[in-house]
């Protein structure tokens, strides 16, 4: 009877050795045999992995959009985060008054001038500039939850699409202002384009 138990016992453990070293085995083939799909790609060198980081470091999608002489770019944000710059003020704003129901609704419905050639420019008021689509939807939503129609148009900028929220067109500043306030109530920040005609 200690014959067979011996036997067994010493047959369990020279299983588990046999096991072990076919285990060991396996994870050395797979290790050490070259992925079909991923050496096919061509290895990037650390130089141009520099030398995009050093491109993308201070890149601003709304940088053509400033009217400021020697504006600096915005500090870099996360991505997905909105890249609205405001313009300053010519003249001091008069305080946001509340929406009337006789009051013409702000939005895309601009109220044309009555002067034909009034203005030399035509107006936006820009909500977001946004590397994803996505973000720039959440953005014309959150627009909409406040009675603006918001739209995104996309755009080519250094290399890059870029998707901006919008407002209007507006044909006269005072419009674009208003819509502009009407945000800032709200507490979005919004900045004031000018689009010469």
């Amino acid at each position: 009877m200690t014959s067979q138990r011996g036997g067994f016992a010493l047959g369990l453990i020279v299983g588990l050795l046999v096991g072990l070293a076919l285990a060991l085995g396996v994870a050395l083939y797979v290790t050490k045999v070259p992925v079909p799909f991923v050496n096919k790609v061509p290895q990037r060198s650390a130089e141009q992995d520099a030398a995009e980081t050093e491109r993308n470091k201070n890149w601003d999608p709304n940088a053509t959009l400033s009217n400021r002489p020697g504006a600096k770019p915005a500090a870099s944000q996360p991505a997905g985060a909105p890249v609205a710059r405001t313009a300053p003020a010519a003249a001091p704003a008069a305080p946001a008054k509340p929406p009337t129901a006789s009051a013409p609704a702000v939005g895309a419905e601009a109220t044309k001038s009555a002067k034909p050639g009034a203005e030399a420019f035509t107006y936006f008021v820009q909500v977001g500039a946004y590397a994803r689509p996505e973000d720039a939807e959440q953005q014309r939503a959150r627009v909409g939850l406040m009675g603006l129609s918001a739209k995104i148009t996309e755009r080519e900028q250094s290399g890059r699409t870029v998707y901006r929220v919008r407002l209007g067109p507006f044909d006269r500043k005072e419009a674009a202002d208003a819509a502009q306030e009407r945000l800032a109530g709200n507490g979005v920040e919004a900045a004031l384009v000018r689009v010469e005609r």
